[in-house]
């Protein structure tokens, strides 16, 4: 359903993590932690996005590409102040997620509560279980679960 992009993911964090790197930009964002998994017909996708105003996130789908991009910006101003410690990560925020056939993107439903943005996407029709009808040579018919 969830297909993984980037194997370095975790190579990429840690790279950050070393040189203190942690503003994302527009060109190069920085990735957002999230979580995965399917409850009954639907899949959902949470990801972490604290501090972000939800007029900052844009939810994009192009041919079974989810992208999520979010920007955090600074609350107070830097020039009026002396910062003492600042340790929350500032800038862009992006996640491509590529959709299998099997998610009906055409229904996709988010909320932002709390810091999470939560994704709900509806498992398509043609992929839930179903049941197929075999026919015989005689009137009796008998169904097989798929």
């Amino acid at each position: 359903m969830l297909m993984r992009t980037d194997p370095f993911r975790q190579l990429d964090r840690l790279t950050q993590q070393v040189f203190n790197n942690t503003a994302g930009t527009w060109s190069r964002p920085t990735a957002m932690p999230m979580d995965a998994y399917r409850a009954g017909d639907e899949f959902i996708v949470a990801f972490d996005l604290p501090g972000v105003d939800p007029d900052a996130i844009e939810l994009d789908i192009e041919r079974n590409v989810l992208t999520v991009k979010a920007e955090r910006r600074p609350t107070i101003s830097t020039e009026s102040v002396e910062m003492q410690v600042s340790e929350r990560p500032l800038g862009v925020f992006s996640r491509q997620l590529f959709l299998g056939d099997t998610l009906n993107t055409e229904a996709i439903k988010a909320d932002y509560d709390a810091g999470v943005l939560t994704l709900r996407i509806p498992i398509a029709e043609q992929a839930k279980p179903r049941k197929i009808e075999i026919g015989s040579g005689q009137d009796t018919r008998k169904e097989i679960k798929a």
